[in-house]
């Protein structure tokens, strides 16, 4: 190799490192020129939350909800899975006085087991709500807004608080952090959130008309509206054929269950559902 070729060599290596240091210095600059301000709160309101993801504060995930947090968009105790005591770490944070929030747990409305219901075939197949919705009848049950027990809300459950059953759905309620995915996951709108302290809530969600429901299975609301009509504060409602209690207005009296004659309106948590041998693997 000539000495010519060395030295070209040598000029190009040196071109190419000094243009390396160029571009280092430019974009060390520029990274700190253009570097977006966090807030430190954000970073430690991400440490005191559960990282589950679920999504059940209404953001993306617990990052998204620690900035929301952060800038004011979201109140301290929004993380449904970490209840009061992260909520006060969280305010602690934030300068704010520790509000407790209102504890819900995922209620189905339906009373169709097995031994309730009709069922008009059976079925084989795939072991998905979604799927079997879009089958004839929405599934094998005779009501087609019943649960139909294949356990889509029990796979979607990060918690292990749903199990099947008696071919229907049911929530552990000290397991249950709200998170909502069960809510999602229901393709007939079965499940609901609803205070932990609910007195008594509508175990149905049939929309057919009275004699239509009572062919259909000996468990469901046939809206005869009794129960709006004897319930002291105006708490109960009946539309499309069903009663719907307003949680907010309830105070719990009970004669709305003592008087509905298809025995559908229940205290939800007052016996919480426990695990057994007669649960139902999804």
């Amino acid at each position: 190799m000539s000495s010519e070729q060395i030295i070209a060599i040598l000029v190009a290596s040196g071109i190419v490192a000094a243009l390396g240091i160029v571009v280092g210095i430019f974009l060390g600059i520029s990274g700190k020129l253009l570097a977006v301000p966090t807030d430190e709160r954000a970073d430690a309101i991400r440490e005191c939350l559960p990282g589950s993801n679920c999504g059940g504060c209404g953001f993306s995930g617990c990052d998204a909800l620690a900035v929301a947090i952060s800038k004011g968009d979201a109140p301290a105790n929004a993380c449904p899975v970490g209840g009061d005591e992260v909520g006060e770490k969280i305010a602690a944070i934030m300068g704010q006085d520790a509000v407790a929030a209102v504890r819900r747990v995922a209620f189905v409305k339906c009373s169709g087991s097995c031994d309730k219901t009709r069922f008009i075939y059976q079925y084989y197949g795939d072991s998905d709500c979604n799927r079997v919705a879009l089958v004839p009848g929405r599934g094998s049950k005779a009501c087609a807004y019943g649960c139909t027990g294949l356990g889509t809300c029990v796979k979607a459950c990060p918690f292990d608080a749903i199990h099947i059953v008696g071919g229907r759905a049911e929530v552990i309620p000290d397991k249950c952090k709200a998170c909502g995915k069960c809510i999602d996951a229901c393709p007939n709108h079965l499940i609901e959130l609803v205070p932990a302290t609910a007195g008594y809530a509508v175990r149905c969600f049939s929309q057919e008309r009275g004699k239509a429901v009572r062919e259909m299975c000996d468990a469901g609301c046939i809206g005869c509206g009794i129960c709006a009509k004897i319930c002291p504060v105006g708490a109960i409602t009946v539309n499309n054929n069903i009663a719907h209690i307003d949680q907010d207005t309830c105070i719990g009296c009970g004669k709305c269950a003592a008087k509905c004659p298809a025995k559908v309106i229940i205290s939800p948590f007052v016996q919480p559902v426990a695990e057994s041998a007669e649960d139902t693997p999804a």
